[in-house]
Parts: C-alpha cells; sequence; structure tokens
C-alpha cells in the first residue's frame, strides 16, 4: 500500500481526534515501518489493518464506518493531487469508468509497484452502472465513500447498492442508479 494512504489517513485521524490519537495509534502498536510513512513509499496493508482497527477500539467507530470516512476524505486528497483525473470526465460514470481504464494505468506509470484494487464497470441503461470492486483487502466501504464523493464532485445523486459476491469483501458489486433531479 503506498505511503500516501497512510500519511492521509493520520492527517484524518488529527483533524478528527487530535495529535495525541495519532501518536497513541503509532504508539500502542507494533508496526513493521515504525509508524514512520514516505508518501512514495509502498507498506503492507497490514499495518493499514492494524491502526484502523485500533482506532475502531479508541474511538467505539466500525471499521466500516472508518473505512468509508476515510474513502471519502481521500477523494479530496486524490482531487488536490491529481486533477487531471478529474478533468477527463463530464459526469461521474464517465469518471467511475476511467478508474481501470485511464487512472489506474497512469498511477502504475508513477507508481509500478502500487497494488491497486480492480474495478470492472458495465452500463445497465442511462442511469445505471455495474461496478465490481475486488481486491484482497477487502476494503470496499473505502471504495463506497470514494463512489459518494465521486457523485458530490460532479453535481450528481445515486442510489448504491452492494452485493458481496465473495464473503469475505473480497469481491463486491455495486450497482449504481443516478437519480435525477
Amino acid at each position: 500500500m503506498k505511503g500516501v494512504v497512510f500519511t492521509e489517513f493520520f492527517e484524518m485521524v488529527e483533524q478528527t481526534h487530535g495529535y495525541d490519537m495519532v501518536d497513541n495509534l503509532i504508539m500502542d502498536n507494533e508496526l513493521p515501518s515504525g509508524g514512520i510513512y514516505t508518501t512514495i513509499g509502498t507498506y503492507d496493508h497490514t499495518e493499514m489493518v492494524t491502526l484502523i482497527s485500533d482506532l475502531s477500539k479508541k474511538t467505539d467507530t466500525s471499521v466500516p464506518c472508518l473505512l468509508h470516512s476515510f474513502g471519502k476524505y481521500l477523494f479530496g486528497t486524490f482531487k488536490k493531487g491529481y486533477p487531471m483525473f478529474f478533468e477527463i470526465a463530464d459526469n461521474a460514470f464517465d469518471f467511475l469508468e476511467s478508474i481501470e481504464k485511464y487512472i489506474h494505468v497512469e498511477v502504475k506509470k508513477l507508481y509500478p509497484d502500487a497494488e491497486l484494487p480492480n474495478f470492472t464497470t458495465k452500463r445497465v441503461g442511462n442511469d445505471t452502472l455495474e461496478m465490481i470492486y475486488h481486491s484482497d483487502r477487502s476494503m470496499s466501504d473505502f471504495a463506497l465513500g470514494l463512489i459518494e464523493k465521486t457523485f458530490e464532485h460532479y453535481g450528481e445523486k445515486a442510489t448504491i447498492g452492494r452485493n458481496f459476491l465473495i464473503e469475505n469483501g473480497s469481491k463486491v458489486q455495486f450497482v449504481i442508479k443516478k437519480i435525477v433531479v
């Protein structure tokens, strides 16, 4: 997992729970990295699992809720750091369809060792998009947060259904229906 995910996670935790919480997360867990992350470094995703699990215990907030919130938070970071990705699409569906075909291709050019989830999309009519998320990290709640913020970014509304195709959450189908107002 790229270090930017860790550094942004700590930024979110500091904004929502203060610096002491960040310090406690680092000090209370035996992290192979020692809790020292650079944005371009690569770290084992189990460190993120450890950090989120501990934050869940410390804040009495469910892991799915934390992942969802983090996905929404990280969208803002992506938007600021990679505005060109958002300029290629005029709407949320076009953007979501560009993730695998364009965005992940460009990310791999910048970070060849990045381990990215896989997204397969299929239009089902003008107002419905099926999106299959596949990742051994089982972070579909994180993906859901990113998807929701995508619609906010483009000023659109949608309902998002989720079907777990593999019980552990490593493969999930999102059924996204635009709401026309």
